[in-house]
């Protein structure tokens, strides 16, 4: 599509008013060009068994084609019908909590058989309905789809066939997951347990890699099965979420995001975030950066908030700076959830772009000054090219062996703290990130790697890590990276493993730190915050620089972070967990080593910059204040225009900002 999609989710069959043609007029006079439909209403379409009626989305197609307005239809797939669950109960997930029960949505086996019949025939019943309907742009598989801890004992099936595919023999699973610990040894496949009761992390581990298999394996057959009926100009999509802690977070721990979007042909996201004083735009970047990553180019957010909970409620501005910064990252669809607030059921009060009143509002309002941009401005904004040089590499893996092993027992740090800790700092001082997974060969476009906690990982990634650094790479790892191969075993070497030759350091003890901080001139100068908490590594260098050691009377004598030259390269060590002042200044010290540090980082947090090429092989730059404050800055960049208002900005210029307030640039 050749022009920025801007849209909400509709649902026709949940309003308590006829308000078809009413809706759709709004929605003209707010720019909406694309409604996402169905994926949630099996029940309504197939209220029995075999007995369909899709007369709701004919009614919504026909009504949408039309007024002009484009559809994403959805597969109805993630939340069952009464009538599956009454005829085959065994459709439900078995989770290591037991069987599940009726009521919430994705409690499904998603392996189950008869499920994945039932599957089939409503989304061919479906995609082959509307497939040749005008107004359908494209397709969404299930919605933000996960393996829901299904564990029964058809998965445990499952699962041993999976290894021993994979193991061959279980001698070598013996080995490879440390079996003969506590009588855990598996000596036939007839004996091989139900994992869910397990106490071994590597077996555990291995479980959860599965599961996130099966998850990439259902999306696949369901592409797969619409990919029969699309048309050439029809796309497939999934909305994949994120972790979630109130808001979209980190890595989402049940799907691997790299291997999962794969059949699709662009990846989707769903992207939730804190809003109103504590609106920072650093969980639109993140969601961003990571679909753009999958794919390597543009996306679409199938979800995001317009006005959702009382806390998320915009403030005048916000709105808009949200939108745009979703085009800042390289989206090219922004999509609501949804177009109007419900009346009753689960999500009552998570709120449209309408209120209960299907009035207009101050939201609505602002909706309609975005989608007149939107629409004025698509040429110049859509298709945002992006080339980093910073990228950063998460690992699933690492993200599940560090949740059987947390780096203290009262757990009150995980992964995505680390990837969090490292990603906010970044982003706050203006630096463009991809994400990479460890099964990335390309690293050679990258100047700087940031490798947070890589504790599980193949010899033949460290290895290849290792030659990066060589050929003239500058790596960042922390703390626990290079500990245990990929089966969760701990290698029988000094730690940080195969990484310690690019990184010039050993160790063999660590603590939980009490009382610790940081010492070491001249990289700690001007640092005030600079505790250590949680965990810490008794670095010894061998090659390697000391930048800080620790400010302990026992602990002293060790260091705290390194730097290390490598052939080409540097790979700077961090053993422990560091204050995000400290973060921010090491990240400051590599990105100048790499050379990386230019006109960006001139400015910092609130004031956001991001910036790509577009259509016209033209630099577009948006320049975002997340604060309540005006601020002021001078433009370092080439002349160009300003899109917003259509003035000329000039290098040298000062330039203002209201509060949550933007411009874009597009250089001459």
């Amino acid at each position: 599509m050749e022009q920025l999609l801007y849209g909400t989710a509709y649902y026709d069959e949940y309003m308590p008013v006829e308000r078809l043609n009413k809706d759709i007029e709004m929605m003209k006079a707010a720019g909406i060009n694309v409604v996402r439909i169905a994926e949630s209403t099996w029940s309504t379409h197939e209220p029995q068994n075999g007995v369909f009626d899709f007369r709701s989305v004919d009614r919504v197609l026909d009504a949408m084609h039309q007024e002009g307005i484009n559809v994403i239809v959805g597969t109805p797939t993630y939340a069952v019908p009464t009538w599956m669950v009454k005829e085959h109960p065994d459709v439900l997930a078995v989770t290591s909590q037991g069987k599940g029960k009726y009521g919430a949505r994705q409690i499904m086996d998603i392996t189950n058989p008869t499920y994945l019949f039932y599957c089939e025939r409503i989304i061919r019943k479906l995609i082959s309905r509307v497939n040749g309907h005008p107004a359908v742009i494209g397709f969404q598989t299930d919605n933000e789809t996960k393996h829901y801890h299904t564990a029964g004992p058809n998965v445990q099936l499952l699962f041993i066939k999976y290894i021993r595919e994979k193991f061959e023999t279980l001698d070598h699973v013996n080995r490879a997951f440390g079996l003969d610990y506590w009588s855990n040894r598996i000596n036939s496949w007839e004996d091989f347990p139900s994992v869910v009761g397990t106490i071994n992390g590597s077996l555990g581990a291995e479980f959860a890699t599965f599961q996130r298999k099966l998850v990439t394996e259902f999306l696949a057959w369901q592409t797969a099965i619409v990919n029969e009926y699309k048309q050439p100009h029809q796309f497939v999509t999934q909305n994949f979420d994120f972790e979630w802690r109130g808001h979209s977070y980190g890595v989402q721990p049940d799907v691997n995001h790299f291997e999962a979007s794969k059949p699709f042909d662009i990846t989707g996201v769903d992207i939730y975030h804190p809003s109103q004083d504590d609106l920072t735009g650093i969980e639109i970047s993140f969601g961003g950066d990571m679909a753009r990553s999958t794919k390597g180019s543009n996306y679409y957010v199938i979800e995001t908030q317009a006005q959702a909970f009382p806390h998320w409620t915009p403030f005048p501005g916000q709105l808009r700076l949200q939108a745009f910064s979703h085009l800042a990252s390289g989206a090219d669809l922004v999509m609501y959830w949804h177009w109007h607030s419900i009346h009753n059921a689960c999500e009552t009060y998570w709120k449209g772009l309408l209120s209960h009143d299907f009035e207009t509002n101050p939201v609505y309002e602002e909706a309609t000054t975005i989608g007149k941009d939107f629409k004025r401005l698509s040429p110049h904004l859509i298709h945002l090219t992006k080339t980093n040089k910073v990228a950063m590499l998460v690992s699933n893996e690492a993200l599940t062996a560090l949740e059987w092993f947390p780096f203290t027992q009262s757990g009150n740090k995980n992964y995505n703290d680390i990837v969090r800790l490292f990603y906010d700092e970044l982003y706050q001082m203006n630096i463009g990130v991809d994400f990479v997974s460890p099964e990335e060969n390309d690293l050679a476009k990258y100047r700087l790697l940031i490798v947070p906690a890589l504790y599980s990982a193949s010899d033949e990634v460290l290895e290849r890590l290792n030659a990066y650094v060589k050929d003239g790479g500058h790596i960042v790892y922390t703390f626990k990276s290079g500990f245990t191969d990929e089966n969760v075993k701990v290698r029988p070497s000094r730690q940080p493993g195969i990484i310690h030759q690019a990184c010039g350091i050993y160790y063999n003890m660590f603590v939980e730190p009490k009382h610790v901080s940081l010492k070491g001139e001249p990289f700690l100068a001007g640092v005030e915050n600079n505790g250590v908490e949680t965990w810490m590594e008794l670095l010894i260098p061998t090659t390697a620089e000391v930048l800080a050691s620790y400010d302990h009377p026992h602990w002293g004598k060790y260091a705290a972070v390194t730097q290390n030259s490598y052939g080409k390269g540097t790979a700077t060590y961090i053993g422990c967990i560091l204050s995000p002042a400290v973060v921010r200044k090491l990240l400051a010290q590599c990105i100048k080593k790499a050379g990386l540090w230019g006109n960006d980082q001139k400015i910092a947090f609130p004031l956001i910059i991001k910036s790509g090429r577009n259509q016209y092989g033209r630099t577009v730059r948006y320049f975002f204040n997340y604060s309540a404050e005006k601020a002021s800055w001078t433009y370092y960049y080439g002349d160009g225009t300003e899109l917003i208002a259509g003035k000329t900005v000039q290098n040298n210029d000062k330039v203002e900002l209201e509060p949550w307030g933007f411009i874009i640039v597009e250089e001459n």
